[in-house]
Order: C-alpha cells, then structure tokens, then sequence
C-alpha cells in the first residue's frame, strides 16, 4: 500500500501522501489499497502522457476520474512546465467583438439560436466593428476575433471588407474568425482577404451524440468537412469541444481527444457547458470546473505547442477560472471589445461575464491577474507554433 511518495521533476519536488485509510474491505482487498492503486496509475499515465503525448482509452479515462487534490496539482504543474517550454510564462490576448448574435442555426444548447424570441438581436456595422478594433489596437491587441452567429446578412465580400480594413488599419495584426460552416469559396475569399485564423469547435467527436445537441438539418459530417477545408485552404485552424454537455461520456470525451489528435489543431477551445434559460437543455446540469481544468491539462500535455484558452464560460462558471484555466495549462485569453451596449445581448448561455475582468478595458487589472499566478501578458500576434519546427 503507497505511504509516502516523492516525485523529482528537475529541482522541484512534490510531496505526495496517501488518501486517508478506510476500513471497508473489498474481496479481501482494503479499499485504500485500491484508491491508492488508482493514484500510482494516474501518477504514470501523466508521466506518460508528458514523455510521449499519447495514452490507451483506458487510461485516459482512468485520468478523467482523477480527484485527489495532489495528483490534480501534479498533472497541473506538468501541462504548466510543457507550455513553459514552448511559451515561458506568456499569456496571450485576443480582443474579442462580437458583431451579430442573430443565427440561422437552432442548436439546442446554444442562447442565441434562432427560435429564441426572448433574444434582443443586435448587428454591428463595418464601422463599429473597426472602431472596436481601432480600440483595441490603441488598449495593446495585436489579435482581434470577429465572432458571430451564423448570420447572412453579413455577406461573402462584405465581410471581406471588414477584414481587409483592419488589415490594412493594423499590418501587424493578426485577424481571427469565428462565424460557422459556410462554404469553400467564401472561406477561401476571407482568407484572401487576409483573416489568418478561423474558429469552428467541432463540439464533439461522436456523430450520434452531435445530433443530440444539433437539429437535424445540422449535419456532423458537414461540420467535419468545414473544418478540413478550413485547413486545406491554409488557415490556423481551432477546433474545440463543450466538457459536460448534455449525454456526454467518458468515451466521447476519448472521442474528441483522438480526433484533435488527428486534426492536429493549431487552437483548441475547451470550455464547460452553461445551460441557458431560454433553450431546450435549460434544466441541464452545468459542466464542471474540475473536469474542464482537467482536459485543459490534458490537452497541453497532448498537444505541448497548441494555442490553448481559458474561455469566457470558465470564468463564468468560477470567479477565478481564467486564472485557474492559465495555471492548468491555457495560455490565451479572450477579453471582450465589443460596445458595452451589447455585451449582455451575446448571451450563448445563461450570467456570461463580459465586465470586469473580461473587458478588454480593464487590461491593467488583466496584467495584474496574471502577474498575480506568475505570468505575462504578451503583446504580439501570438502565432500557433504546431506547425513550426
């Protein structure tokens, strides 16, 4: 039975001690012996997982159940050392606008869908969309993240337009979109006319669980064949998925690990479902932290050079979770530099925070915050280097 652990990473040590014994026992076996045997092997599959980035299923699933608080802090502090290798101790920023909350889509998990009539819709017109980023340019972001609903008012060149003009209002500024499944000739078009990366989360991996999220005029396959193009056509490509959505699994989980792993995304975006008041899985529970820290560190360890955030829904679901999501391994934040007069109208699910702390004008209360858990906030593009030798 494990006693007294010490773990060596380098100069650092980790204390270890055993759970508190308990007296039942099972076939003979104490169940202390069996919790402790649990621990040894999510000890080594995190070891593992940080020599070769890979895993079994079965002992991927074995690190979802992971909860004693020292085996948590030690897979922490390991996705923590891998993005110091890569990024030292830089937090990247995005200056988030969000230019439309009207949607064609009707996802049932989503608070902007398209059969919520309780939403107060809104669209923003090319010249409030650059003088957001004009904003943000002046505040310190070198990264703005056009996000918006599925919405056809914004057409193929005129979208285009509002790229080409941050472009060339801001040369060194890198232009994020995410703005949904739309076809090869219109992400080719945007991508000419200079946006450098596109966000499309994949939300899961398994095609039958997709369809319990999505009506049936979304199709799995279509999204997968969006998110492929996007890659062909040369653009970073995030893809991402909701931890504790409703009927998840543990294998659907393994599922969305084993399909980044062959996407290979330069970004991934992880956050918990937040139900919403006004959407048909409103009475659904909420995704966790715990578990959501925990695949952040696992995707870092997988994926040591992946541009990984601490979303807004983290910090919504804790008053420290884009913190908690940096020190897990993250190492992009988002703060919002839409008008204040829409924010609380982009509300995908129910109390989204878009004040304070994920105000892209609250940006010295933003260095502090990361100062505060050692980090940096770094101004620069903050390219992906999964692609880079």
């Amino acid at each position: 039975m494990i006693k007294d652990h010490l773990y060596e990473e380098k100069n650092n040590f980790v204390h270890h001690s055993m759970l508190p014994s308990k007296k039942e026992q099972t076939g003979g076996i104490s169940q202390d012996m069996l919790l402790d045997q649990d621990i040894e092997s999510q000890y080594r599959y995190i070891d593992q997982l940080c020599q070769t980035q890979t895993v079994s299923d079965d002992e991927m699933k074995v690190l979802f159940m992971a909860e004693h608080p020292q085996v948590l802090e030690y897979l922490y502090q390991k996705a923590r050392k891998v993005r110091e290798a890569h990024y030292g101790n830089k937090v990247y920023t995005r200056g988030l606008i969000e230019f439309t909350n009207y949607c064609r889509n009707n996802c049932y998990y989503c608070g902007i869908r398209r059969d919520n009539l309780h939403a107060e819709r809104y669209r923003l017109s090319e010249e409030e969309i650059c003088k957001c980023a004009d904003e943000g340019y002046v505040l310190g972001f070198r990264t703005f993240v056009l996000q918006g609903g599925e919405d056809g008012a914004y057409t193929k060149k005129s979208l285009g337009n509002v790229i080409r003009r941050i472009k060339t209002s801001h040369p060194d500024c890198a232009v994020t979109l995410s703005f949904g499944e739309w076809d090869y000739e219109t992400y080719q078009y945007w991508h000419e006319c200079g946006a450098d990366r596109y966000l499309l989360r994949h939300e899961t991996a398994d095609p039958m669980h997709y369809q319990k999220l999505h009506p049936k005029q979304m199709q799995f396959s279509h999204r997968m064949k969006c998110i492929n193009e996007l890659k062909e056509i040369g653009y970073q490509v995030g893809a991402g998925f909701m931890v504790g959505s409703p009927g998840q699994t543990p294998d659907m989980l393994v599922q969305d690990l084993r399909y980044l792993q062959s996407l290979q995304p330069d970004m991934a975006g992880i956050g918990p479902f937040i139900p919403h008041k006004d959407t048909p899985f409103a009475q659904e529970k909420a995704g966790t932290l715990s578990m959501t820290l925990k695949l952040l560190a696992i995707v870092r360890l997988m994926f040591p050079k992946i541009l990984l955030p601490a979303t807004t829904a983290l910090n919504t679901i804790s008053p420290k979770g884009r913190e908690s999501g940096i020190l897990a391994g993250a190492n992009v934040i988002m703060p919002n530099l839409s008008p204040l007069q829409v924010r609380q109208k982009y509300m995908l699910y129910d109390h989204k925070v878009s004040t304070g702390g994920e105000s892209a004008q609250c940006w010295h209360d933003l260095e502090k915050s990361m100062r505060d858990i050692g980090c940096e906030i770094c101004i620069g593009r903050g390219d992906s280097l999964m692609h880079k030798n």
